[in-house]
């Protein structure tokens, strides 16, 4: 597996959780193209030179916003819808009435999460999916609270359709169990809140383990994630639209 280097990080004033995914390598040679997909988590700590830096520097066109619409009430829809950029609202969670699919006992509860946000909102999967290929120029941000979960789900499919082998995209998801600790106290200073015992933060934190199940799930019921993709309404034409948009011809 090749090392997850720094310099995929992003740094912002309003940011914890911030990275490009370009630079991750590809099955078969290459590299995902830098400066076409991000992550993050929420937006609305950013401050008017981070938004001028997305805007201008990294050229972002584009958000898909996870989150639910009570999570929108109550944190806003950030700095980047204010400032104009094209935001899609693409919750992976219903309002209500949401029921967790069954999954072997020894299985982390969380992948029983990441099923449900592929039950419960396809469409919203494939659409975030879609969008990210469709765009001819321009970075894509993708986030949701903190950009670990929702996001981790979105961008793990994006990188497994394009080619990223299943090791590198489990090191990519997990490696925002390193900023959990930052987003608590961005969250808990802006609150005035008290930093939650290190147990509880912990518990927040990504394991590579369960990306790793949640993906071997995909590969048993629907032949991976691209199966499942293409069965829930991915044409071919946009999966190879997508492979060529993360594609970078110059890593070769």
């Amino acid at each position: 597996m090749t090392d997850l280097v720094p310099d995929r990080w992003l740094t912002f004033d309003g940011l914890a959780n911030a990275r490009d995914v370009g630079g991750l390598p590809l099955t078969g040679g290459g590299r995902v193209r830098p400066g076409v997909l991000l992550r993050t988590e929420s937006l609305e700590g950013l401050t008017p030179g981070d938004v001028a830096r997305l805007t201008g520097d990294l050229g972002v066109v584009q958000v898909l916003d996870l989150r639910k619409d009570e999570e929108l009430l109550v944190h806003g829809a950030g700095a980047l819808h204010a400032a104009g950029v094209t935001v899609h609202r693409l919750s992976f969670i219903p309002e209500s009435g949401r029921g967790l699919p069954e999954i072997d006992g020894d299985t982390d509860p969380m992948v029983a999460h990441y099923l449900a946000y592929l039950g419960d909102r396809s469409d919203n999967v494939v659409d975030g999916v879609r969008r990210i290929a469709a765009l001819d120029d321009g970075a894509t941000v993708v986030h949701c609270a903190a950009g670990k979960d929702r996001t981790g789900v979105l961008v793990a499919l994006a990188l497994s359709a394009a080619g990223v082998p299943r090791d590198e995209v489990v090191a990519d998801y997990a490696l925002s169990a390193s900023r959990i600790e930052a987003l608590f106290r961005r969250w808990t200073t802006a609150s005035g809140d008290p930093m939650p015992a290190a147990e509880e933060v912990d518990r927040h934190r990504p394991r590579a383990k369960v990306m790793d199940a949640f993906l071997g799930l995909l590969d048993e019921r629907y032949d991976g994630p691209v199966g499942w993709l293409r069965e829930h309404g991915l044409t071919d034409d946009e999966l190879a639209r997508l492979r060529s948009r993360l594609r970078d011809e110059d890593a070769f």
